[in-house]
């Protein structure tokens, strides 16, 4: 779940402020500090962001390590080692 410690850090990357639970106390003079909705819209955006991307987390986790991909191109060549990989691929589409 995102966080509204990581919407700020996203809005306003270089901004000094202090989260204390849900209090919100800005402390950047230069930059100035976003509107409760604006940190809501860029809660919900960056985890519809981190929501799109699970595909690709599962498949991550899945894969054989790069060294067992060698060596399955070594004895199955291209065609065998894209056959290892598809598994993984058609059980998490994007």
């Amino acid at each position: 779940m995102t966080t509204t410690a990581e919407a700020l850090q996203s809005l306003k990357p270089k901004a000094e402020w202090v989260l204390h639970g849900d209090v919100l106390t800005w402390l950047d003079a230069v930059q100035t500090e976003p509107t409760q909705s604006e940190i809501d819209a860029e809660v919900i955006r960056l985890q519809a962001e981190y929501d799109a991307q699970a595909y690709a987390r599962s498949r991550a986790s899945e894969y054989p390590t790069w060294q067992d991909q060698l060596d399955d191109i070594f004895h199955n060549g291209i065609d065998g080692w894209k056959a290892t990989i598809q598994v993984t691929k058609d059980k998490y589409p994007k």
